[in-house]
């Protein structure tokens, strides 16, 4: 007995004096708080409050579809006022301040409150549906603190982030995680290419800023995926690189002007009787493609002799060209090649089509 607590004694000496190893190098890369990082930041934050109004079929939307049928008998003629929450970062102190487009691209009344409390009224500088990026701006006393742009691109797999914003209506809250995956495409629109992140993010959270460690914006927070409503580890963010764009064309034009066929379209798989493309489904009659001759049936297959293999590549190439200006389209038609001049229109709004 006493020779086996001799040697545990000895061990227990041998592990109390033995050197401590050195942390492997991805244990040493998180910091040890970020709490110099928040206060540094958080006064850029801001909650923003909304009303809009929506009529009474809008309003129940949400419901069964036999309690739709009800209520919207019931309030037909009424109108309603609601409210909504989201968030946003200060980028010049002038009062220049980036959200969603979800989250105030149709309200009647914005108001913005700052840090301090401040309680300020917006107005709408202009939005980009098919990014959701909105610029907003407030009038203050005095300049604001204003957040800067960080390089989204250089984001790998795995960094560290902090996300802020108002979620749940509570107010400045900040969550950390990281950088989950890169690119994703949630099929909301031609240009997604998604930040996930695993730093909670909530409803209200929308608009806020995702930060990086050097308290730098790298993204706007604009979506979860969850089956409950709530964070499950799994939201998204724009890249800053795409906002800061959109940013400023709309604090130079307040719109962005995007490129327009006139046409919806679907893919089509290469087979024996011809390529791969996106085929014509239809054609809007008072469209930039009907008067350049496409037709209901051709299959796109190149833009100015780059190959188009999806809609989605055919839509984002389309919206990115300025309107007025030309395309040259290839089109599979009755197994020929025709290539068309097609001058592009600009897209409507979501409300005009």
């Amino acid at each position: 007995m006493s020779t086996l607590l001799t040697r545990r004694s000895a061990v227990a000496a041998a592990l109390a004096f033995a050197p401590a190893l050195a942390a492997p190098a991805w244990a040493r890369t998180g910091p040890e708080s970020f709490a110099p990082l928040v206060k540094r930041v958080m006064p850029s934050v801001v909650n923003i409050a909304v009303t809009e109004t929506v009529s009474g079929n809008d309003a129940f939307a949400n419901l069964p579809a036999e309690l739709q049928r009800q209520f919207r008998e019931r309030f037909r003629q009424r109108r309603q006022q609601v409210t909504g929450v989201g968030s946003g970062f200060i980028i010049d102190p002038a009062g220049y301040i980036v959200t969603n487009n979800h989250v105030v691209g149709s309200a009647d009344s914005i108001l913005v409150v700052l840090s301090d409390g401040t309680e300020l009224p917006a107005k709408l500088v202009g939005t980009d549906d098919l990014t959701d990026v909105a610029l907003i701006k407030v009038v203050a006393p005095a300049p604001l603190p204003a957040a800067t742009w960080g390089d989204s691109k250089g984001l790998e797999v795995g960094d560290w982030v902090v996300a802020a914003g108002n979620p749940f209506g509570l107010g400045g809250s900040v969550t950390a995680g990281i950088v989950s995956a890169r690119g994703r495409d949630l099929g909301a629109g031609p240009f997604d290419d998604f930040i996930q992140i695993d730093a909670p993010i909530n409803p209200g959270n929308s608009g806020g800023p995702l930060f990086n460690t050097e308290g730098q914006v790298v993204g706007v927070n604009s979506a979860i995926y969850s089956p409950s409503g709530g964070s499950v580890g799994i939201g998204f963010a724009i890249p800053a690189e795409l906002v800061s764009r959109i940013v400023a064309e709309l604090r130079a034009k307040g719109r962005i002007d995007r490129g327009w066929l006139g046409v919806s379209v679907q893919d089509v798989q290469a087979s024996p009787r011809g390529p791969a493309g996106v085929g014509i489904a239809a054609v809007d009659r008072a469209g930039p493609a009907a008067k350049s001759g496409l037709r209901p049936g051709d299959i796109v297959t190149n833009i100015n002799g780059q190959p188009v293999d999806s809609a989605r590549t055919l839509i984002k190439g389309i919206a990115l060209t300025p309107p007025g200006n030309s395309v040259r389209v290839t089109v599979r038609r009755q197994g020929k090649d025709v290539e068309l001049p097609v001058t592009v229109g600009r897209r409507p709004k979501i409300e005009e089509n």
